[in-house]
């Protein structure tokens, strides 16, 4: 870790909203099943991320919300002789991926942090990856957490999002429904808004792509600084 840099002690940390309290209770309980979800609905659009986000091996790489981390070992078998690390607000989750990392003697390493305040320096990887947080996080976390992507990403690098889609009619509604009733867990669609957002924090959009596995849509949208 020593190769990322860190930032100087004493930066203050942003604190959590109420609902960024529960989805991290949420996303605590449900660390142990959470990897169901990944396979059966995230896993596809995980390989076409990872294809579009031209990551080499002995890159320095951030995961930002590692999830049970699917992805993020997914980024450290290609990534064997660089360094590779996850942050995730759930501490268990984090735990988690963690310890799987270590199970599979992996150069990678995944600890609990808020996105919107990260603790590296300025320009300190070459690529960060993000699969379906900005459905969790309010307005104004979703620009926090660009900004902060934008800040820690070298010059040129690649910022590579996962996001839940809208193409389907059947499957907003049931989103919607599901956001009423658990919004802490499901959050609300945001892939319309994202590229503007993403464009406004100084990002150039490379590849905007859909993706489907099985009824369950995402969009994969890779920017370079």
């Amino acid at each position: 870790m020593s190769t990322i840099g860190f930032r100087p002690p004493g930066h203050v940390l942003p604190e959590l909203s109420t609902s960024s309290r529960n989805t991290r209770r949420v996303y605590d309980f449900l660390s142990g099943v959470y990897p169901l979800s990944t396979m059966l609905y995230h896993s596809k659009a995980h390989r076409v991320a990872l294809s579009l986000a031209a990551i080499r091996d002995g890159m320095r790489v951030l995961e930002v919300a590692t999830g049970s981390g699917e992805m993020l070992r997914r980024i450290a078998r290609v990534n064997p002789n660089g360094l590779t690390c996850g942050i995730d607000l759930s501490p268990n989750m984090a735990a988690r991926t963690q310890k799987i990392a270590r199970r599979h003697a992996m150069r990678a390493h995944c600890q609990a942090v808020d996105a919107r305040s990260m603790p590296f320096r300025d320009g300190a990887f070459d690529a960060v990856v993000c699969c379906y947080l900005f459905e969790l996080l309010p307005s104004e976390g979703i620009v926090s957490t660009l900004a902060e992507m934008h800040r820690v990403l070298r010059p040129r690098g690649r910022l590579s999002l996962v996001l839940i889609g809208d193409t389907t009619r059947g499957f907003n509604t049931l989103y919607k429904i599901g956001g009423a009733l658990a919004p802490a867990f499901w959050g609300r669609q945001v892939a319309k808004a994202i590229p503007e957002l993403v464009a406004q924090t100084d990002f150039d959009i490379e590849h905007d792509r859909k993706v489907r596995q099985g009824f369950y849509p995402s969009r994969v949208i890779v920017a370079r600084k």
